[in-house]
């Protein structure tokens, strides 16, 4: 009897990355498929806020990060980005 070769298993994750911070703090945050770097108080919030219900809005569509297309993904993040 032989095995079946194993699927590689997919890591997915997201990324924010803020750019404009001019303050000198270093803002991490991290959770489970996610990671926000940097930027100013005000857009890692805003980073972290859109992370969140990025997430949110998963689950209410029942799928996970890795089984969503990264063009609904991308729906995704401008349906839940807080407003500038």
């Amino acid at each position: 009897m032989t095995k079946k070769p194993k699927k590689p298993r997919r890591s997915v994750g997201l990324l924010g990355l803020g750019l404009d911070n001019e303050d000198g703090h270093k803002r991490i945050t991290t959770g489970d498929k996610f990671a926000i770097v940097g930027g100013s108080a005000e857009t890692h919030e805003r980073l972290t806020e859109t992370v969140v219900k990025t997430f949110e809005e998963l689950r209410q569509r029942g799928k996970s990060l890795q089984e969503v297309e990264p063009s609904e993904l991308s729906e995704i993040v401008q349906k839940v980005a807080p407003p500038k």
